[in-house]
């Protein structure tokens, strides 16, 4: 047994002041809560570990940008406790072979606790709803959901089949993600651009490049429009548990809040704007990419009133290398995990949120989407997965903290208001 004792905790909804008391098998097994006044003689905070149903960790395959060891103790440093993996790794996460190795090194190598996606392809919707997409299912267990590519990302699993895509929607009761961008959309824009910049000075070669702040033209509104639309009608017709990752636009909001459709944003998306771009160039390239100063507004908005469903980070990390060049070169994506919660505890300040909302978007909301009943909240009976924060200490992002090895951070050179400075797993410190 052991206590985290004389500090703030929130459970019911609200801070209080008292100990936590921890069994041996990594379950709280009481809340000895005090009559004092929160913050009454300690400023710190018990929060229920963030989980991140969006991230990419790049192993196997991949491993010179990121690793599951490097990125899971970026994740306990940034107070997250479970991350679901997606599968555009090397191989896909796409068959049952490839989806046991993927567990194999996630058990030997993971310091959080861990789920996978599954990556859907037009070639194996039949194996899949039959292997993992029924309650009877028999390896139903093995994964959190399935991953579908309707804009083409890092992994290259474009699904764009209208038949297939109906199959899976109808077939399984499972949460399916979606990366919502048309291609056809895309490729036409980036067309358009590439034909602009040939028309300007004819008599060079057509750019094979494009200046970054084109990036938000290309993948623009129309193209997250176009195929969010579609799969909110589609669910619609067959029920499918829908989860839209990563929205970006403002207009996207009109569809939500949906019954058994949820809508995903990024603190990437909470914080930066197309202005950002500026200075901060291919860093935060992102697909979808970052858009306008409206859009941001929009989805901090819509933080408060339900229309957002929870946070993930689409934590993706690149070597610096590969974010040479413009929009069409510099690599897609960036890390983030580590300063996730940190991100969104600075909206706070600004008046965005209150500390219940933040503990809902990043821990009970996704908790509950994948049916994590365990967690998600600080309560007896529930995993001691928990993080503590100093708010009387601040962070500043510098090359020496970050974890993710990669080695960089588009959040470099800010200072936060709060530190993280204990993160447990089912009782374990693992930071």
């Amino acid at each position: 047994m052991q206590k985290i004792e004389d500090v703030n905790i929130f459970t019911q909804g609200k801070l209080q002041f008292g100990t936590v008391v921890i069994g041996d098998n990594g379950i709280i097994s009481d809340l000895q809560l005090s009559a004092e006044t929160a913050g009454s003689r300690s400023a710190r905070f018990l929060l229920p570990g963030a989980v991140d149903a969006h991230v990419h960790f790049r192993e196997p395959g991949l491993t010179q940008k990121a690793d599951i060891a490097s990125e899971s103790r970026a994740a306990a440093a940034g107070g997250v406790t479970t991350v679901m993996d997606m599968p555009n790794v090397v191989p896909t996460t796409t068959t049952p072979e490839a989806l046991a190795a993927k567990h194999d090194l996630y058990r030997e190598k993971c310091v959080v606790d861990y789920r996978l996606w599954y990556g859907i392809t037009a070639d194996n919707i039949e194996q899949a709803l039959r292997d993992y997409g029924q309650p009877g299912s028999p390896h139903r267990d093995e994964i959190c959901g399935f991953k579908v590519f309707l804009g083409s990302s890092t992994g290259g699993m474009l699904m764009n089949d209208s038949r297939k895509l109906r199959q899976l929607f109808a077939g399984t009761q499972r949460v399916i993600g979606i990366h919502s961008e048309s291609e056809d959309i895309i490729r036409r824009n980036r067309q358009k651009y590439l034909d602009y910049f040939q028309s300007v000075d004819p008599k060079h070669q057509v750019p094979t490049d494009l200046p970054i702040e084109y990036h938000p033209k290309i993948r623009d509104v129309e193209a997250c429009m176009e195929t969010t639309r579609m799969a909110i009608q589609l669910a619609r017709e067959t029920g499918a548990q829908l989860h839209v990752c990563h929205i970006t636009t403002a207009e996207e909001l009109q569809f939500f809040p949906t019954e058994n459709i949820t809508a995903e944003v990024t603190p990437a998306h909470l914080t930066f704007t197309q202005e950002d771009y500026r200075t901060l160039g291919t860093r935060i390239k992102c697909n979808p990419a970052v858009k306008r100063v409206q859009d941001r507004k929009a989805l901090r908005e819509a933080l408060g009133d339900g229309r957002i469903f929870s946070i993930g980070t689409d934590h993706a990390p690149h070597l610096l290398s590969d974010k040479q060049g413009g929009c069409l070169r510099a690599a897609s994506g960036m890390p983030s995990i580590q300063f996730s919660l940190l991100s969104v505890l600075e909206l706070m300040n600004e008046g965005v949120l209150n500390l219940a909302k933040v503990v809902e978007l990043m821990s009970t909301n996704p908790a509950k989407r994948f049916g994590l009943t365990d967690r998600g909240e600080i309560a007896v009976g529930k995993r001691a997965d928990l993080v503590l924060v100093d708010p009387m200490q601040t962070t500043t992002v510098t090359k020496d903290v970050i974890l993710s090895k990669c080695g960089w951070s588009p959040f470099e050179g800010k200072t936060f208001s709060h530190r993280i400075v204990g993160t447990w797993v089912a009782g374990r410190k693992v930071y």
